[in-house]
């Protein structure tokens, strides 16, 4: 658990440094995956991360450039290209007009209050995505180890993996000397400092972007400008389902960072909140040329653990990530790989939880199965594909487990009638349970069934108890209905007129009012 101290500005300040360096290789390497210049996704992180500090729902929390809507990103681009002339980028103005709608359609979420939905991802599968994501971190940061697709090896390796080291040994250490000291940001500057004035032989930022087909991060400010593409029926029809999907993407790994960070910092944010502030941050995106994104989970724990809990780290991290775009590219393409991988790394430490390995004989054996499930896809395809199976599981279990709670406690009166008292949930996948306690064939001719132990949760107990009630008719025997709900008895019409719902022997208890009035008046 991370202290749940409210920070300085002083804090804020430092963290807001430090993750504005930690966003630039992120952002950069996001969208070559999308298919776009690195300007573009540094643009895209700097809009995101300004626009959700001031108006979101979470403060501390950061927002940039993602993996997980940059690889639905590159079909748009690639199928947008296939569209227009050949090298008018016309894939990269579609994506910016389908971020205009992924802005209209997260905001709408938050304007109809859908953020609250978020409450029916169970803690197993919140687990699972944290640990699936701390995975993804950590493989994404072994592709630093690579140079031109081919594994580092010798000197090279040792070079990466030394300063890597060294990195992480001072996020470790500073803390101990100082607890309020940036960390993060005193471990990329010392590293960097030291491959500089050594003059080692090691990847930087610079290198990264080249190799990737950039010539660097240099840039002037964003600039308005609407989507070159033709507003007709056509486009939209092409672009509408990607809209829809990368809404969804944003806005469940974002309602997922936003529940982690509430938890990790013991406090609240706004997720109705944080939905409209991420479409509007999109919807600016698509009309000043940015990628769009979401919160970012490995940048918001950088964020968090080096002390920023206010806005204004957020707000810093933007500003700063717009100052190293247009003033300082020289130097900030000079900081080494291996000081980021290293934070990195310790974000994966941080992010994974470790608590999972001791529950793992604690919790029903479901539960764990959802958690492994969950990181697996997370890993293997995105979050929104591992939140919504997951979800599902979780809520096939429940039904389950619940359909075996319906019991039936039966015996006959000294009038020869015979009782069920019902105990449990009836629903969907109780009902075949519900009905294998009752024998219809050889029931006396007068039955009881009392359901105040028991709830009538959907259409189909309703229908059961109609079905279940016409067998015991087709025998010329009465049924009587016990403890039903007002809602309940205005819907079992096929029950209520062959069968006595209302009992006169439970005075305390009616399920209809115009029974009971007709019974006040008979007094």
């Amino acid at each position: 658990m991370i202290s749940n101290t409210k920070g300085s500005i002083q804090s804020d300040i430092f963290s807001g440094l430090t993750v504005a360096l930690a966003l630039v290789p992120e952002a950069v390497a996001f969208s070559f995956v999308a298919g776009v210049s690195p300007i573009v996704g540094l643009y895209g992180a700097f809009m995101m991360c300004l626009i959700t500090a001031i108006a979101g729902g979470r403060p501390g929390m950061i927002s940039g450039a993602t993996g997980a809507m940059a690889v639905v990103m590159v079909n748009l681009v690639r199928e947008g290209n296939a569209l227009g002339a050949e090298g008018a980028e016309a894939g990269l103005q579609y994506l910016f007009f389908t971020l205009l709608l992924v802005g209209i359609f997260q905001s709408l979420a938050g304007i109809f209050r859908l953020g609250k939905f978020i409450r029916m991802v169970p803690r197993s599968v919140m687990m699972g995505f944290v640990n699936g994501l701390a995975i993804v971190i950590f493989l994404s940061q072994l592709n630093m180890f690579k140079a031109q697709g081919l594994w580092l090896g010798g000197q090279p390796l040792m070079t990466m993996s030394g300063l890597v080291a060294l990195t992480m040994g001072m996020l470790f250490i500073i803390p101990l000397i100082h607890k309020k000291a940036p960390a993060a940001l005193i471990a990329i500057i010392a590293v960097s400092i030291l491959v500089i004035f050594t003059k080692m032989d090691t990847a930087t930022v610079l290198s990264f972007v080249q190799s990737n087909g950039g010539t660097g991060i240099q840039a002037g400010l964003p600039s308005f400008a609407l989507p070159a593409v033709p507003f007709t029926w056509a486009t939209l029809t092409f672009v509408a389902p990607y809209a829809l999907i990368l809404s969804a993407i944003g806005l469940i790994e974002s309602l997922m960072t936003l529940n982690l960070i509430d938890e990790l910092t013991q406090s609240h944010g706004h997720g109705n909140r944080e939905c409209v502030a991420q479409g509007v941050a999109n919807f600016t995106n698509g009309l000043f040329g940015g990628m769009g994104g979401c919160a970012m989970i490995g940048q918001s724990i950088i964020n968090i653990t080096s002390g920023g809990r206010g806005r204004l780290s957020g707000i810093t991290a933007a500003i700063a990530l717009l100052f190293f775009i247009l003033f300082t590219s020289s130097y900030i393409e000079a900081v080494p790989i291996a000081a980021l991988v290293g934070v990195m790394f310790i974000v994966v430490i941080k992010t994974f939880a470790w608590s999972t390995f001791n529950i793992i004989n604690k919790v029903p054996k479901w539960d764990v199965a959802v958690i492994v499930l969950v990181t697996a896809l997370t890993v293997m395809f995105d979050l929104a594909i591992a939140v919504l199976c997951g979800v599902i599981l979780s809520a096939l279990i429940f039904a389950w487990q619940n359909a075996l709670r319906i019991r039936a406690r039966k015996f006959i009166d000294e009038r020869g009638n015979k009782h069920y008292q019902i105990y449990g949930p009836l629903f969907f996948a109780s009902t075949t349970l519900f009905l294998s306690k009752f024998d219809v064939q050889n029931d006396p001719e007068e039955v009881i069934i009392d359901f105040e132990e028991s709830r009538i949760m959907d259409q189909s107990a309703i229908e059961v108890i109609n079905n279940l009630a016409e067998s015991y008719h087709r025998l010329g025997k009465n049924v009587h209905l016990r403890h039903l709900s007002k809602d309940c008895i205005h819907l079992i019409k096929k029950a209520e007129k062959i069968c006595d719902v209302n009992v006169l022997e439970d005075p305390d208890y009616f399920v209809s009012i115009d029974n009971y009035r007709k019974y006040r008046e008979s007094l």
